[in-house]
């Protein structure tokens, strides 16, 4: 019996058009499984379904998920991240694996949190290093983290009462309620790749996920490190963010949310 199936083109480029008929026939496609995104059962046959495709340098793994929780994509992830995916063609199982601790990429840290602006909260994550970041071939002597990230188009903020405009080609990627990945544009026109991923998924509120599934939009917040530390409570978190903004050590920018 055909599927419910999504297939974006960026997937059909990916496996192929004769591949993306097969699923899209029924063929190598499941009646159920579980999505990728809310990880409750989907059926197939049943509900529209999103095919979602993980790509590394050598190895690629096709999930499934409900598609009103993520649309068909394509999404580059480390090699690394995906030898354990290939042990099984399970979603969760891929999913799990995709999660793996990828220590060169823990030198930030991200907080989530609510931020009110113009009478509404907004869903917002705060990076901050745990180390002065360096530009590349530099003498590592001045903190460059800010600098950097301007260039790639996030902008300076002096009043955290004003929300930031979006960056082109970056997202944030929660799947199962959790916090999985902020994803930049990949090199040479390739697909998005993790700027920042997490040693295992970050839960998040149910506040917070309301407020992104409200407005599929996430505002990242970034400053050095030393800026912002772990705070308890949220009004502290926005009092560090402010205290940031007007010493001129905050940058921010709005993405799209990939996921639910």
């Amino acid at each position: 019996m055909p599927r419910m199936l999504d297939v974006s083109e960026d997937v059909r480029a990916e496996i192929g058009d004769e591949e993306a008929d097969r699923l899209l026939a029924g063929d190598n496609a499941p009646g159920s499984y579980d999505c990728t995104s809310c990880r409750t059962p989907g059926d197939s046959e049943q509900e529209r379904t999103s095919t979602v495709l993980f790509v590394g340098e050598e190895t690629a793994v096709l999930a499934f998920a409900h598609a009103s929780c993520i649309p068909s994509q394509v999404v580059q992830v480390a090699e690394e991240q995906l030898q354990g995916a290939v042990r099984s063609i399970a979603a969760t199982d891929a999913i799990d694996a995709l999660t793996a601790a990828h220590p060169e990429q823990a030198v930030l840290g991200v907080t989530s949190g609510l931020v009110l602006i113009e009478g509404e909260l907004h869903p917002a994550l705060v990076v901050e290093p745990t180390a002065p970041v360096a530009r590349p071939g530099s003498d590592g002597l001045t903190d460059e983290f800010l600098p950097l990230l301007i260039e790639q188009g996030f902008a300076p903020v002096s009043d955290v009462n004003r929300k930031p405009g979006t960056l082109p080609g970056w997202s944030v990627l929660v799947a199962m309620g959790q916090l999985h990945s902020v994803l930049q544009p990949g090199t040479g026109g390739g697909g998005q790749v993790a700027w920042w991923q997490a040693h295992q998924p970050l839960q998040v509120t149910e506040g917070w996920r309301a407020a992104a599934n409200k407005s599929h939009t996430v505002l990242v917040f970034a400053a050095p490190v030393g800026s912002i530390g772990q705070q308890p409570r949220e009004d502290l978190l926005r009092d560090a963010l402010e205290k940031a903004a007007a010493n001129g050590r905050l940058v921010a920018a709005a993405m799209p949310l990939a996921g639910t």
